[in-house]
């Protein structure tokens, strides 16, 4: 089966460019719904790298591009109450008739998401086990029975309406590269959505997750996050990757998110042979992110994709 593709929306960089309408992300999400995209995704964060809030926006997004698939990429749900979570996505799962698909993470160590981590009140330090534990009370809460919990929240005999379109819930994939990641990927979530820096590293841990699932009858959606700067020019395409990577993170120099997250620089032609090499690993899902001019980045994949004949 041809691998999905999907676009992130430039959430984070309306902010930094002082755009705060969301009318335009909008527009953009009905052009790549046009283009034959098949998701839409969105980032999260609240005041570490401020943008707009995911839920709330893919709600909008439902009703605007009302066939294609919402993901978040990649939520932080330990920023938030899973009980509420829970009720959040349940209804956003609803509006969109089972078009959700939840990304997770836990958030990188920064000074920034430390702050923000504070700033809502939640210790930073147990974010892994208190973001697993969440998400079990969301898939809990998801049954429609009444749920009993005795552990970080103290759940009562809630019972929560609605439950999320899809039975069961939507998929929830893992975001992040770690070994325990890997493992989580093959025995407990739906799919695994990093960000690898090559298609090689890629495909061998997908290998791992592969044999981890297999062993637990198991078989996750293999995804991956990258970055694409197409122009003819490739000293033009790399200079407005290192710009938008050096903005978007805060930094002098790109190298480090260029060496960890998977990033191409220049013409389209070897971008689709770029793509093509991490569809050959595997690849099921692909979840894009453009640095530059949105709506040409939209067409010129769009080409790519009927060129490839996915």
């Amino acid at each position: 089966m041809p691998p999905k593709l999907g676009y992130v929306l430039p959430t984070r960089e309306f902010i930094m460019n002082g755009r705060p309408e969301a009318a335009p992300l909008l527009d953009l999400a009905a052009k790549a719904e046009a283009l034959g995209f098949d998701s839409v995704w969105v980032g999260d964060s609240i005041v570490a790298r401020p943008r707009h809030e995911p839920l709330t926006l893919l709600a909008a997004i439902a009703i605007r591009a009302p066939t294609i698939t919402l993901g978040t990429a990649v939520l932080l749900p330990v920023l938030r109450n899973p009980v509420v979570l829970a009720h959040q996505l349940a209804t956003l799962d609803q509006i969109s008739e089972g078009r959700l698909i939840v990304g997770f993470g836990v958030g990188p160590d920064t000074p920034g998401v430390r702050a923000e981590f504070a700033a809502v009140g939640v210790p930073f330090e147990k974010r892994t086990a208190a973001t697993l534990e969440g998400l079990r009370l969301c898939q809990a809460l998801w049954t429609g029975e009444p749920v009993e919990w005795d552990g970080r929240w103290q759940v009562s005999g809630a019972v929560l309406a609605p439950v999320p379109h899809r039975p069961g819930g939507p998929p929830i994939w893992v975001g992040g590269g770690t070994p325990p990641v890997r493992e989580r990927a093959g025995k407990i979530f739906d799919g695994w959505v990093p960000v690898s820096p090559s298609a090689a590293q890629w495909g061998e841990h997908w290998a791992e997750i592969e044999g981890i699932a297999g062993e637990a009858g198991r078989q996750p959606t293999g995804a991956v996050c990258l970055n694409l700067s197409i122009d003819d020019n490739s000293a033009v395409a790399n200079r407005q990757l290192d710009d938008y990577l050096a903005r978007y993170y805060g930094v002098a120099d790109s190298s480090a998110a260029r060496a960890t997250h998977g990033s191409y620089a220049g013409p389209a032609a070897d971008a689709a042979d770029w793509l093509d090499g991490f569809a050959r690993a595997g690849v099921e899902h692909f979840v894009l992110r453009f640095a530059g001019n949105n709506e040409r980045h939209l067409e010129t994949v769009a080409t790519l994709r009927a060129d490839l004949g996915w």
